[in-house]
């Protein structure tokens, strides 16, 4: 089966600082991924190369098989990417539901003249609901964006990117300053995401919970991959384990 997402020979150079050395990984359709690694790594580096909010200096980067390569943001949002950032950052002036319906509207905010033409937002508003039931929050839906739990928030911030309709999903440490059942709970909700053929790409730090989720891992390190493949057998290499822990040790509980 041919990948959905594949990133060949990644590099980036920040100020002659090389942050991504050439790396290569692909994910297969329906796969959840964890790519992971200490802080500094280049995860968050390669995911941003991947959207566009970064530039490679070298490197392809495919989505089903199209190149990305100097298409702007949006245009790669259009082609199947949606991204759901650490910090959460709502419209606050909209209610929760609001949030999620506006983003399952961006075919109609993309076209001025079409937002002015159209009055209802009954599918929006349907689409928004149910995507709010998906990842838990649905009682939430007509409280205000500021009087909500970062809990809460966090579960926001995955429903409006699943309001784009993406094939791939990338999340970058959804489960940062959630409390261990918060953290628990929402990896569960991710992993329930693949049962509607979703593709995702998690990064995160919280291993206890890679672990118990992704089947599949790339670990980066100082820019460069250095772990591809089943997670127990990954993080059961003395190189990963080294990276993330200095010694050999058997707790894959440890938050990198």
């Amino acid at each position: 089966m041919s990948p959905i997402l594949s990133v060949r020979d990644l590099r980036v150079v920040f100020g002659g600082v090389t942050a991504v050395d050439g790396v290569s990984f692909d994910v297969a359709p329906g796969q959840l991924l964890g790519l992971i690694g200490p802080n500094g790594a280049g995860k968050t580096t390669v995911m941003r190369s991947i959207t566009g909010i970064v530039r490679p200096n070298s490197g392809v980067i495919e989505l089903d098989g199209q190149r990305l390569s100097g298409l702007p943001i949006h245009q790669r949002m259009r082609r199947g990417l949606a991204l759901s950032q650490q910090l959460v950052r709502p419209f606050r002036e909209m209610s929760v539901i609001e949030n999620v319906a506006f983003a399952a509207g961006h075919q109609k905010t993309d076209n001025p003249l079409r937002a002015l033409v159209t009055f209802s937002h009954a599918k929006e508003q349907a689409r928004a609901k149910e995507l709010l039931e998906m990842v838990g929050i649905a009682e939430h839906a007509d409280a205000d964006t500021g009087s909500v739990p970062l809990g809460v928030l966090k579960r926001l911030e995955v429903a409006r990117a699943l309001a784009l309709g993406p094939k791939v999903l990338l999340l970058d440490e959804p489960l940062a300053g959630l409390n261990t059942s918060e953290a628990e709970t929402l990896a569960e909700t991710i992993k329930n995401l693949l049962q509607g053929g979703l593709t995702i790409v998690l990064i995160e730090h919280n291993l206890r919970e890679v672990m118990r989720v992704c089947p599949h891992l790339v670990v980066l390190d100082n820019g460069r991959k250095i772990g591809d493949g089943p997670a127990e057998q990954v993080m059961a290499d003395p190189v990963v384990r080294a990276a993330y822990l200095g010694a050999a040790t058997g707790d894959a509980g440890v938050a990198a």
